[in-house]
């Protein structure tokens, strides 16, 4: 029997991007982790996940192969995880060996930057917030999916400055991380007209709370630590390792609000989180991973979105092209926070909003109304046009 021609139209457009992508080879991603052994937590209610990450960047692949059916074009998604950092660039060579150019990768900064030195490879940055990465140590092959800690820092110090909590108490660990976090804090508080009115470093043993009277020696030691500060609105903390930022809250002498890496955090991500459609995504995520997704699975399904996105609206899986297409203006991406999310061309960073979650609450999402600025309101969290130190070609 003969088909109309009318419904051979619409089998063929029906059909055309399947053969398509019977034809297209697929665009290989790489993810690639380093992960040592954590130092112990403040708790032990919430380990870390053994899939952290990695789990993100496999929903963003389901997420890309949906919409790559519509173009004809597929993803696929190597993975690789090491313990030591040698063992990671010998896995980051193995990708590139087999072709893959486009990695994602959960490394530290200074990993990070040995990775950008390997020919030939690009690397969507998903797990080192270090300002230096957006600025001096700036790299053209590495794109910032996370954001920056001076971003983390800049919608915090928004919020403080609505809400009028201008005086803080900063309490900082002795981790390389804490310095740097408590130092985009300071940088935070001078862009915004906040004062800090005590810096303190915090330098108590957190294991002691394991002891059969460690609730009491905590109490005790927070109290000594904040008795007698000047007036203060807030106290932030800076303790990026949670081995002891916890311990403040509900203990400080007088009664004030905790922010910081622990209490009030400014976070890319949250299982609080629940408006512009990101329940669906929770869900999804939840239904696949079996538990919540966490701000490093957000970064990781966000640098698989790029990408995906990158190639369906370049009409391409070259990756050169791809790189170039995301930093174009022509990009952006949807990622459930309610604003379109875009890579800042001097830094290679990615604009977006920043949550301010509590443990069971969204409480606000940076930037906050009335902060402007002549191209994106985005682009008052972090680093600025004409503030930045990156020369990268």
């Amino acid at each position: 029997m003969a088909i109309p021609l009318a419904r051979r139209a619409v089998l063929a457009a029906t059909l055309l991007p399947l053969a398509a992508a019977a034809q297209a080879a697929p665009l290989p991603i790489g993810y690639l982790s380093l992960r040592p052994p954590r130092p112990v937590a403040s708790t032990l209610i919430e380990p870390p996940p053994a899939d952290e990450g990695v789990q993100g960047a496999r929903l963003g692949l389901a997420d890309n192969a949906t919409t790559g059916r519509f173009t004809g074009q597929s993803f696929t998604l190597g993975e690789r995880r090491a313990e030591e950092p040698e063992a990671a660039l010998e896995a980051l060579r193995a990708l590139l060996a087999t072709g893959i150019r486009l990695v994602v990768a959960d490394l530290p900064a200074e990993l990070l930057l040995q990775a950008a030195a390997e020919p030939g490879a690009v690397l969507l940055n998903i797990a080192a917030p270090d300002d230096a990465l957006r600025n001096a140590d700036c790299r053209r092959n590495i794109l910032h999916v996370l954001p920056s800690r001076a971003m983390l820092a800049d919608a915090l110090a928004q919020y403080l400055a609505v809400k009028r909590w201008r005086n803080i108490f900063l309490a900082v660990g002795p981790a390389p991380g804490d310095l740097l976090y408590a130092e985009a804090v300071r940088r935070a508080a001078r862009k915004f007209g906040l004062r800090i009115v005590l810096d303190k470093p915090w330098t108590h043993e957190p294991g002691a709370q394991r002891t059969d009277t460690g609730h009491m020696s905590i109490a005790a030691e927070a109290a000594r630590f904040t008795q007698g500060a000047p007036a203060y609105d807030i106290l932030v903390v800076a303790d990026e390792g949670g081995t002891w930022g916890d311990s403040l809250a509900w203990r400080t002498t007088d009664p004030r609000p905790v922010a910081g890496t622990q209490g009030l955090t400014p976070t890319i991500w949250s299982p609080v989180h629940e408006q512009w459609g990101a329940t669906q995504l929770q869900r999804r995520f939840r239904a696949q991973a079996g538990r919540p997704m966490t701000p490093l699975d957000q970064a990781a399904w966000l640098a698989l979105r790029a990408v995906g996105e990158g190639a369906v609206r370049a009409g391409t899986t070259d990756p050169a092209r791809i790189v170039a297409f995301l930093r174009s203006p022509a990009f952006e991406l949807a990622g459930f926070k309610g604003a379109r999310l875009s890579f800042r061309d001097w830094d290679g960073q990615l604009r977006q909003p920043v949550l301010l979650a509590a443990p069971r609450a969204l409480v606000a999402v940076s930037p906050q109304p009335g902060f402007q600025h002549r191209f994106s309101e985005l682009d008052t969290l972090g680093t600025d046009r004409p503030e930045t130190q990156c020369r990268a070609p």
